[in-house]
């Protein structure tokens, strides 16, 4: 239950790590979306300022007036003060106008909104109004002309063996219960200045490659020796799990979309073909065995944690041919299962692999 509680976790975070990825695929979209919508709202504020600054001058002639009915001024001075708020009426349209106006032509101009301000941080604007209220705004930072290297997280599962001389797939382990999981990250570097044919595919996994002995057998450990032995009685479980850090390379080949935009322009691998080819090196961080059975009429688990002589260094190849973010995935241990055997077994996994740009 804990092995399916793990899958359905990492699943789970595949999943959710895709919906961002499928969100930040359609930032450009929403991100031009958002700059229509500005110089929308800014066209109808200029409608706004207008109405506003003929408000204010309205009020303010009403204030003369009565000023001028109670016998406070003369006429003459009334007009002068009509006339002095009529012009600083319409320079504030003026300026204002001129100020949205530029605001239009700067997003025209660019793909991001821009806030004039002298960093890049988050800043809270309190505001005093009828309700009051706490405003909060950030910026935009501009983006990256050229962005060559990209990071996603890399999710692999499928079914996990090991085999030695004159051994086949199957025949020490059973096929369909011993399994593999790998989650990490990983950063995709393009090699070529203008061609995105050959990427570098570097970074780290957690590797658990898990294997069930056939025949009520386990592993059992002396000294500096690791056998499969025959249980003293029925077993119902008999899971050995070996937990690897490894730090995978591959070069990556295939096609992609050259992405244009007027400040930046991005190479998009999404719904293309691609190959991968190199291999990993890493440690053994953990060894795990566990078994379920009976006792005396008594239902007993165990699980045992020892080196069991496992390899503390592995290293092996591996591939991977996909689409988009679904390829189909294989790696085999160069190194041996355990050390210091009298004949070596090498862990072989295929399985599917998920690449969440």
């Amino acid at each position: 239950m804990n092995t399916i509680t793990k899958y359905v976790v990492l699943l789970s975070l595949c999943l959710i790590t895709a919906n961002l990825s499928a969100q930040e695929t359609e930032k450009d979209t929403t991100l031009l979306k958002e700059v229509n919508f500005k110089i929308s709202a800014l066209e109808r504020l200029k409608t706004k300022i207008q109405d506003e600054e003929r408000e204010f001058l309205k009020a303010e002639v009403e204030v003369i007036n009565e000023r001028l009915s109670k016998g406070e001024i003369t006429e003459t001075k009334a007009e002068q003060l009509k006339k002095e708020a009529a012009k600083r009426r319409a320079l504030n349209i003026e300026n204002r106008l001129a100020i949205i106006d530029n605001k239009i032509e700067l997003l025209k101009r660019n793909d991001a909104y821009y806030d004039d301000r002298d960093d890049d941080e988050v800043h809270f604007n309190f505001s005093l109004s009828k309700l009051g209220g706490l405003n909060v705004s950030s910026r935009r930072k501009p983006r990256k002309y050229d962005k060559r290297t990209t990071s996603d997280l890399v999710f692999a599962a499928g079914f996990n063996n090991a085999i030695g001389d004159g051994q086949k797939i199957g025949d020490e382990y059973t096929f369909m219960q011993s399994g593999f999981v790998e989650l990490g990250i990983a950063w995709k570097t393009r090699l070529f200045e203008d061609n995105n044919a050959v990427r570098l595919k570097y970074g780290f996994s957690f590797m658990w490659n898990k294997l069930t002995p056939k025949d009520d057998r386990y592993f059992v450990q002396n000294g500096n020796t690791t056998t499969l032995e025959t249980f003293p009685s029925e077993l119902k479980e008999s899971e050995f799990r070996i937990t690897n850090l490894v730090f995978p390379l591959h070069f990556e080949f295939g096609p992609s979309k050259k992405i244009e935009r007027k400040g930046y322009f991005r190479y998009s691998t999404a719904r293309h073909f691609k190959i991968g080819l190199g291999g990993y090196a890493g440690f053994n961080i953990g060894t795990q065995q566990k078994l379920r059975f009976k006792e005396d009429g008594d239902r007993v688990k165990e699980k045992i944690r020892r080196s069991y002589n496992a390899s503390p260094f592995v290293y092996g190849l591996s591939a991977y041919v996909g689409y988009g973010t679904l390829g189909i995935y294989a790696k085999y241990d160069l190194s041996p299962l355990f050390k210091d055997q009298t004949f070596d077994q090498h862990n072989l996994s295929i399985g599917f692999r998920f690449d969440l740009d």
